[in-house]
């Protein structure tokens, strides 16, 4: 009863001191059995900054009988108690009659089956009669070794365990020795250096207590950036490094004209159809394409006409779909389905600029935002994601540089061993699928789409024949779910995001 009230008195940190004294080492489940593991624990890391004492952790697994198990202890097994029974009726006794003279059914029957099983008794017509004359209560004799020493053989263990006549639990002590500083009490450490006592010149007696630099200190409640955004600052960090501009992507509705026709898209295409896109129904429909500011000196009629062409009836070499196009099918207003609209508009706008020998200048886009499709949500699709779009135009370019180009952008965010699968796209010829390893759902999925800008759709814009354009597109989503091992990415957005997941984890590093 002392040492629980010393613990809840603050005296154990003293009491500590003194067992040690007298013997060193000491362990804590022998010299304080009954104070809990937490008051240990507090006391120990008090002396142990103070380098009075020092200790090691010892865990171990001790075994505990449950409440059947106390009573066999008490009355002796199942089975002995049967034998008893039995034994004592000289003619040997009916099951009916063992019940009452048991008292227990559940005893009754499983004793039965452990003497006979251990051949201490047999059925003789209607009656048990014993086989032996006395019998070695071993389940009994291994119960009480367990209660006092909290542990047995591990086999005996097991097959205690397995009949739930005991439970294992986690115990967990500490060896205590002496340190360099141990003293009988404890100096008292001043944690503040006052005015009174640089007057009086205490401090020069006083001990200071030394500052804990490895204090995690109290939680602060600041804000956290989502997982989301801690890659796309990654991936704005890539494209800036590797010479490319930032594209305006602040207008989530366009036009299906910008959206699909600038991108060689035909008006009968699955794509544009409500199965996979959200149409804006009021305004019903948008003006034609204009100049977006006083410096746009692009003829945006001309272009409108030279897209007309190029789908109804061939142009720049193409023969075109060869349909009808309509016009107003062209200005339906759509959620943008990818960011690959803004990449067109950037183009047309490139091919009004000139450099100083009169050719358009070679240039790199990109941009990160939202797009939207309406697609039947599962573990690797949302109806709403964010795509990284990347554009880049100059001469020369070849499929193999393209490749090239996508291991030295992926292998930048640690992301190696691409696989590339021809694919098909209106806007790009040739066109790939690129693919990547996801640890998490063991199997290769898909992380982005490229391909080379079609000439026909390049020179309806107006830039010149031999400009190349690459075009490249990816998801946000997928490359953060491989670098922070989700497997379902509606634990990344939606309702089923864990908050301390987006608080805790630390900031993407695609070089470590």
């Amino acid at each position: 009863m002392a040492q629980t009230s010393s613990a809840s008195t603050g005296d154990l940190t003293t009491e500590i001191l003194q067992a040690l004294s007298q013997k060193d080492p000491i362990n804590s489940t022998e010299a304080f059995p009954q104070i809990p593991f937490e008051f240990i624990k507090a006391a120990l890391d008090r002396l142990a900054s103070r380098s009075m004492v020092k200790y090691e952790q010892i865990e171990r697994e001790e075994a505990f009988l449950e409440p059947e198990a106390e009573i066999i202890v008490s009355h002796g097994s199942h089975e002995a108690r049967v034998f008893d029974a039995v034994h004592k009726a000289l003619e040997g006794l009916s099951i009916q009659d063992l019940e009452k003279e048991i008292g227990d059914k559940t005893v009754t029957k499983l004793g039965q089956g452990k003497a006979f099983k251990e051949k201490w008794i047999k059925k003789d017509g209607s009656k048990l009669v014993a086989l032996v004359d006395s019998i070695n209560d071993v389940t009994r004799d291994q119960l009480r070794v367990i209660k006092e020493t909290k542990t047995h053989d591990a086999k005996i263990i097991a097959d205690l365990k397995k009949r739930k006549l005991l439970k294992l639990q986690k115990v967990i002590s500490f060896t205590i020795h002496k340190a360099e500083k141990f003293a009988l009490e404890m100096v008292k450490e001043e944690t503040d250096l006052t005015a009174e006592m640089l007057a009086s010149g205490a401090w020069k007696e006083a001990t200071f207590k030394p500052y804990n630099f490895k204090a995690l200190g109290a939680d602060q409640h600041a804000g956290a950036l989502h997982p989301l955004n801690k890659v796309r600052s990654e991936f704005r960090q890539i494209f800036f490094e590797m010479g490319f501009t930032e594209m305006p992507t602040n207008q989530f509705v366009e036009s299906g004209f910008w959206n699909f026709d600038t991108l060689f898209v035909p008006q009968q295409h699955p794509a544009r159809d409500l199965q996979d896109t959200f149409y804006v129904s009021d305004p019903p429909k948008a003006g034609r394409p204009t100049a977006t500011g006083p410096d746009d000196k692009a003829d945006y009629e001309e272009y409108f006409k030279n897209v007309q062409q190029v789908h109804q009836d061939g142009k720049y070499d193409s023969i075109g779909y060869r349909y009808p196009w309509a016009e107003d099918e062209s200005l339906r207003l759509v959620l943008r389905t990818h960011t690959t609209s803004v990449s067109a508009a950037m183009l047309h706008k490139l091919a009004q600029q000139k450099d100083e020998n009169g050719r358009v200048p070679p240039a790199r886009y990109f941009s990160i935002d939202r797009v939207f499709r309406n697609e039947t949500v599962d573990a690797t699709h949302l109806c709403e994601f964010h795509q990284v779009e990347g554009v880049i135009a100059d001469y020369g370019l070849t499929l193999g540089g393209l490749m090239e180009f996508m291991d030295m952008f992926f292998g930048a965010m640690g992301v190696t061993d691409l696989r590339y699968k021809p694919a098909y796209n209106p806007y790009t010829e040739p066109s790939m699928e690129i693919f990547s390893h996801h640890k998490g759902l063991n199997k290769l999925i898909e992380i982005g789409n490229s391909g080379i800008f079609r000439p026909e759709m390049l020179e309806a814009m107006g830039l010149p024949r031999d400009l190349r354009v690459f075009g490249f597109g990816l998801s946000l989503e997928r490359p953060t779910m491989i670098k922070y091992g989700i497997s379902n990415i509606r634990e990344l957005l939606g309702h089923q995001v864990d908050l301390s997941f987006v608080q805790k984890n630390p900031a993407v590093r695609f070089d470590k």
